[in-house]
């Protein structure tokens, strides 16, 4: 796929706080749209489709696999897919925005394979694991089985971390925008 722009690529566990700091960059960087993923798995809480994910059927899924119309694609949870739509891409690239992803670890690491010096991958790194449950536990949206799912998937994608370009340390939230905030600006300039 041909690159029109810049993008951000933010990976990390699930439960590090990434999603919340893309949240609130969005707000800081008027530029930036946030790239939604589509997914195979079935909304959770508030989640709307077309806002927070392109919510498909496995078929449909597959189907659009078959098609090319992703970018990346990956099976991130036995029979959960999750992957980047080139129309939605190239959506926001026609806008002359920057696009921003908030994807999980191996998403992040094809992105930046794919687009090498025209995306800057950051990997938002728990305080720790035990945290990281905490967190997860704290959301009240899954299960007690998918909680320990997640977190044991998180000592694999942590061990990843060296392959993004800078590695933020989510303790403190106010202390991770703002270093992802200068990171992205140097990016920028």
């Amino acid at each position: 796929m041909e690159c029109n722009g810049k993008l951000i690529i933010f990976s990390a566990p699930s439960g590090s706080g990434k999603t919340t700091i893309v949240r609130q960059l969005l707000q800081i960087f008027p530029q930036f749209e946030f790239s939604i993923s589509a997914t195979s798995r079935a909304p959770r809480g508030q989640e709307q489709n077309g806002i927070d994910y392109f919510f498909l059927s496995q078929e449909e899924f597959r189907e659009k696999v078959a098609a090319d119309a992703f970018v990346e694609w990956e099976e991130v949870y036995n029979g959960t897919c999750y992957g980047t739509l080139k129309s939605e891409m190239q959506r926001i690239w026609q806008k002359g925005n920057v696009i921003i992803f908030d994807v999980d670890v191996m998403g992040g690491i094809n992105l930046k394979r794919i687009f090498g010096e025209n995306a800057c991958s950051i990997f938002i790194m728990p305080p720790s694991i035990e945290e990281l449950q905490k967190r997860l536990e704290g959301r009240a949206t899954d299960s007690a089985e998918t909680i320990a799912k997640r977190v044991a998937k998180a000592d694999f994608e942590i061990s990843k971390s060296s392959e993004f370009d800078h590695v933020v340390i989510n303790d403190r939230l106010e202390d991770a925008v703002t270093e992802a905030r200068e990171i992205i600006t140097n990016f920028l300039a």
